[in-house]
C-alpha cells in the first residue's frame, strides 16, 4: 500500500502543451527518474507507458487522460497526463478542474503555439498555478529567448526566467540556474547523474543580469527580499524561493525553465521546481459549494481529514478487466473501501467497492484515500463526470463542470444484425465516459448520428467501437452541427383540440420566448390563477425541451432561449399531458417564427504557420472559405496568419494547405463561437432539411 504523506508534501499536477511539444515524453522521463519505470519508452516507438490505448500508441498522441502516482524527495506527486488536442478538450477541462498546479511545455523552436494559448486560457479559467518549461532546447531552430518573448506577447506578462540554456540546438549542453548561480550538466544512463559546475566565463555576465531581473520581479512578493534587493544585499536562495512560491501559487508569477526531455537534460530540476513552487492542497485552500436543499447557502470544506467527505468525480473509464472506473479527487475527509457516500445531484447513495491507485493502466489496491489525493473508485452506479460525492449527513454540491457542445457529426450504420444489437450498448458506454460525445437517432433518415468535437474525435470513437466493442460500422461524411436561435422576444399561442368519438384531447398554451445568452435552455412558469393546472406544467416543459432538441427551422437544436408559459386553458375531461405537449410544440413554433429566427454555425479560430512565399496563397484560400483574416505575425522565418473560418468550409483543408504550400505550412484550429450564417447559406440549409420539419409537423 502506498505511504500516506502529509498534505504539504502532496502535489496534484498536470502537464499541458501544444501537440508535439513533448508532453508525453516529459511524463515518461518523470516516471523513469522517480523510479516508476526502469526503461524509458519513446512516443515515436509507440510504447509510451502513459499512452496505453492502442490508438494512442499508433498515432503518437494522447487521447484520454491517464493518472499516475510517483514520489520525489519524499513528496507524493499525482500526475494527470492529458491530451491537449482541441478535439479532446473535455479531457483538458475535467483534468484542470482537479489539478492544484501544472507544468506548461513549449517547443522552444516554436515558442507559444495556438493550442498553448487555448490550454493557457483553460488553466486561467480554473485558476491553476503554472511553471513553464521551454522543451526541445536541442532541436534545430531552438531559441530560448524567442520563446520567452512569445510568452510575453501571447500569454502573460507575469513571467520570470529562472534558468538559462548553455548553447542552443546542436550546441545545447547545460543549464544555468539563476537561483544557485551554478551550471548543471547531466551524464550517465539517460542523464540520471546531475553535476553542479561553475558558470562559464562567457555566460557569467548574462547570468548576473538575468538574476538581477529575477530578484527585481519576485521581490514584490516578499518584503524582506525587497529590502535586501534595495540595499544591494545578496539574498539567500531560500528567501528567493519563498517569494517565487508565493507569486506562483497566487497565479501572479510564472517561472520559466528550460531543457530537453528527449535529451535527458532537465527532469530532475523541473521536479525540484514542482516541489518548490507549485501548490499543495493546503495552499489551494477550502473548496466552496452549495447546499443541495438551498442553492443560496454557500458551504465550505477545508482540505483535511477531519472535515466531512467531499470529492469530485472527474473522469469515467471502462476497464475490460475490472469494469467502470470513476476517477475521483478527494477534497476533504477520508474515504474507505465499503463506505456509502451520497451523490447530491442524483440523490442516490453510492457504495465504494474498491479503491485503486492508478499508474497509467496499472492498478494498486488501497484501503482508504485521504483529503487532497486522487484515485479510482470501483462500484459506483449513478455517478457521472463532474458529480460531487459527499458525506451522507453533510451534503454539499461542489462547483459543477461545464462541457462544450459538439460541433460535428456523422451518420453510422451497423454492418450486421449482431453489430446492431451491440452498437447501442457500446455507444451508451462511450457517451457515459465522454460528456462531449453524443449520439441520437435521426427521425427523418432513421440513422444513428454520433456527434463530437472534431473529425479526429469521431474517428477515434468509430475506432473504439471496432476494437473495444467489436462493432463494425459504416460511416457517412462529416456534417456540421448547426444550431438555431432567436434574435428577439416573441409570444405564441396554440389550442390543440381533437375529438375522435370517445374522450377527446384539449390543451391551450400561451407562451413567451426570450433570448437568453446565459443558458442554452431555461424554463420559467408564470401561469397564474389556475388557468393551466400545475400537473400539466411539467408536460409543457417537456414539450418545449423536445421542440428545442428537434429544432423548428431546419431540425437543428435550439440554443439560448428562455421559455415562459404565462396563460392558457384546459378541459376538465379532455385535457391530458400529451395534449399540452402538442399545444406547446405548436405555440413554441408560432413564437419562434415571430422571434427573428436564424441558423448558427460553428466558427473556428484558425492559425496557419507558413513560409513567407505562400502568404498570399494561404490568405486567398482562407478568404474563399468565408474566412475573416484577423491578423498576421512573424514567428522566426515564417509568417503566422490568424483567421476566423466557418467549420463547414474547413473539411479537407489540411490536404489543400499541403498542396498549396508544397507541404511546408501547418495549421491548427479550435472552436471560437456560434455565429449567424449568411442568408443565402441559411436558405440552402433549410431547403435541404425541410423534410425533417414536415415529418415533425405530421406527427
Amino acid at each position: 500500500m502506498a505511504e500516506q504523506k502529509s498534505l504539504d508534501k502532496v502535489r496534484n499536477i498536470g502537464i499541458m502543451a501544444h501537440i508535439d511539444a513533448g508532453k508525453t515524453t516529459t511524463t515518461e522521463r518523470v516516471l523513469f527518474y522517480t523510479g516508476k519505470k526502469h526503461k524509458i519508452w519513446e512516443v515515436h516507438d509507440g510504447a509510451a507507458e502513459m499512452d496505453w490505448m492502442e490508438q494512442e500508441k499508433e498515432r503518437g498522441i494522447t487521447i484520454t487522460s491517464a493518472a499516475t502516482t510517483c514520489f520525489w524527495h519524499d513528496y507524493h506527486i499525482n500526475i494527470i497526463d492529458t491530451p491537449w488536442h482541441v478535439d479532446f478538450t473535455v479531457e483538458v477541462e475535467r483534468s484542470l478542474r482537479v489539478l492544484d498546479g501544472a507544468v506548461a511545455l513549449l517547443d522552444s523552436s516554436q515558442g507559444v503555439e495556438p493550442q498553448t494559448e487555448t490550454v493557457w486560457r483553460q488553466a486561467d479559467k480554473y485558476g491553476v498555478p503554472r511553471i513553464i518549461f521551454a522543451n526541445k532546447m536541442d532541436k534545430l531552430g531552438a531559441d530560448f529567448y524567442m520563446s520567452v518573448e512569445s510568452i510575453k506577447s501571447r500569454i502573460t506578462d507575469k513571467w520570470v526566467v529562472l534558468q538559462l540554456p548553455v548553447g542552443q540546438a546542436d550546441e545545447f549542453k547545460a543549464i544555468i540556474s539563476l537561483l544557485t548561480m551554478k551550471m548543471y550538466t547531466f551524464s550517465g544512463d539517460k542523464g540520471i547523474e546531475v553535476h553542479e559546475e561553475e558558470i562559464p566565463a562567457d555566460m557569467l555576465e548574462k547570468a548576473k543580469k538575468y538574476r538581477e531581473e529575477m530578484i527585481d520581479k519576485v521581490s514584490m512578493f516578499d518584503d524582506e527580499l525587497a529590502e535586501k534587493f534595495l540595499a544591494w544585499e545578496d539574498p539567500s536562495i531560500e528567501l528567493i524561493k519563498k517569494a517565487i512560491r508565493k507569486g506562483t501559487i497566487t497565479s501572479n508569477l510564472y517561472p520559466i525553465l528550460c531543457g530537453s526531455a528527449l535529451g535527458n537534460k532537465w527532469v530532475q530540476l523541473v521536479l525540484d521546481a514542482v516541489l518548490d513552487f507549485l501548490p499543495c492542497p493546503l495552499d489551494r485552500g477550502s473548496m466552496k459549494g452549495i447546499d443541495p436543499d438551498d442553492e443560496t447557502k454557500i458551504l465550505e470544506r477545508q482540505p483535511n481529514d477531519t472535515e466531512p467527505v467531499s470529492a469530485i468525480a472527474f473522469k469515467i473509464a471502462t476497464d475490460p478487466f475490472v469494469g467502470t472506473l470513476t476517477f475521483v479527487r478527494v477534497y476533504s475527509g477520508v474515504i474507505k473501501t465499503g463506505d456509502t457516500l451520497l451523490n447530491p445531484l442524483t440523490r442516490q447513495k453510492e457504495r465504494v467497492g474498491r479503491l485503486l491507485l492508478m499508474h497509467a493502466n496499472k492498478r494498486e489496491e488501497i484501503s482508504e484515500i485521504h483529503a487532497g489525493h486522487i484515485c479510482a473508485f470501483l462500484g459506483l452506479k449513478d455517478t457521472r463526470t463532474g458529480h460531487t460525492l459527499c458525506d451522507m449527513k453533510n451534503p454539499i454540491i461542489l462547483e459543477k463542470m461545464t462541457f462544450p457542445v459538439p460541433v460535428i457529426d456523422i451518420a453510422i450504420e451497423p454492418k450486421t444484425k449482431s453489430d446492431q444489437e451491440r452498437m447501442g450498448i457500446a455507444l451508451s458506454k462511450l457517451a457515459y465516459e465522454d460528456p462531449s460525445f453524443r449520439y441520437f437517432s435521426d427521425p427523418e433518415s432513421n440513422q444513428t448520428i454520433i456527434a463530437g468535437m472534431g473529425e479526429l474525435h469521431l474517428e477515434i470513437i468509430v475506432d473504439r467501437l471496432k476494437r473495444e466493442h467489436k462493432v463494425e460500422v459504416s460511416t457517412g461524411k462529416p456534417q456540421v452541427a448547426y444550431r438555431e436561435t432567436i434574435t428577439q422576444d416573441a409570444k405564441g399561442e396554440w389550442v390543440f383540440k381533437r375529438q375522435t368519438g370517445g374522450r377527446g384531447q384539449f390543451g391551450h398554451v400561451l407562451l413567451r420566448l426570450e433570448k437568453n445568452m446565459e443558458k442554452e435552455y431555461e424554463f420559467k412558469d408564470e401561469v397564474t390563477g389556475g388557468t393551466i393546472p400545475k400537473e400539466f406544467i411539467p408536460a409543457i416543459d417537456k414539450g418545449a425541451k423536445e421542440t428545442v432538441a428537434q429544432g423548428v427551422l431546419a431540425g437543428y437544436p435550439i440554443i439560448n432561449v428562455k421559455v415562459i408559459p404565462y396563460d392558457g386553458s384546459y378541459h376538465d375531461v379532455d385535457s391530458s399531458e400529451i395534449a399540452f405537449k402538442i399545444a406547446t410544440y405548436r405555440a413554441f413554433k408560432d413564437a419562434f417564427m415571430k422571434a427573428g429566427p436564424c441558423i448558427l454555425e460553428p466558427i473556428m479560430d484558425v492559425e496557419v504557420v507558413t513560409p513567407e512565399d505562400y502568404v498570399g496563397d494561404v490568405m486567398g484560400d482562407l478568404s474563399s472559405r468565408r474566412g475573416m483574416i484577423q491578423g498576421q505575425d512573424k514567428r522566426g522565418n515564417a509568417a503566422v496568419i490568424k483567421a476566423k473560418v466557418p467549420l463547414s468550409e474547413m473539411f479537407g483543408y489540411t490536404t489543400d494547405l499541403r498542396s498549396n504550400t508544397q507541404g511546408r505550412a501547418q495549421s491548427s484550429m479550435s472552436f471560437a463561437s456560434y455565429e449567424k450564417v449568411p442568408d443565402n447559406v441559411a436558405k440552402k440549409i433549410i431547403e435541404e432539411r425541410s423534410g425533417k420539419i414536415k415529418a415533425m409537423d405530421a406527427e
